[in-house]
């Protein structure tokens, strides 16, 4: 069975994602701050490994990274191992972005595209990120006060 394409360059492994967030961070002049935890025991989806056990129970070595983003907004990025990654928008949760996602994800953010919309019913407010090719992303805010950031980007 083939694999479904994606629209966004293939980013194989955990340090092409950083090299590309790497670059992102460069493009719109951010501070970058990398944290990478390299192993089975070290990575947070292993629970299951030994105290001392490095590879996976196929060999391989697991590599996840943790990444800050300095200014406004507060973004940070966890990529896993498994071709996923978590990221954060002044709080706000977006889990089980594709790898390959991460970086159109964080020019929509970083770029503008990035926006919040309120509704009257049910009410509440929504963080919505467009990606190219149709693809959205949207994410309940908690509460009833946004952050500056967000109040900027409302609609």
């Amino acid at each position: 069975m083939a694999r479904p394409t994606s629209p966004y360059p293939r980013l194989p492994s955990t340090e092409a994602a950083v090299t590309a967030i790497r670059g992102i961070a460069q493009e719109f002049r951010l501070e970058m701050t990398v944290t990478d935890d390299i192993g089975a025991d070290q990575s947070s989806r292993r629970t299951s490994s030994g105290a001392f056990a490095v590879l996976d129970p196929d060999g391989s070595l697991p590599h996840e990274a943790y990444v800050e983003l300095g200014g406004s907004p507060s973004v940070t990025v966890q990529v896993f191992p498994e071709g996923d990654a978590r990221i954060t928008v002044e709080g706000i949760e977006f889990a089980d972005v594709p790898r390959d996602a991460v970086p159109a994800f964080l020019r929509a953010v970083l770029g503008g595209l990035a926006h919040v919309k309120g509704r009257f019913f049910p009410p509440g407010w929504w963080l919505i990120v467009p990606l190219p090719g149709d693809e959205t992303y949207k994410e309940l805010v908690p509460g009833t006060s946004l952050t500056p950031w967000m109040s900027k980007n409302a609609r």
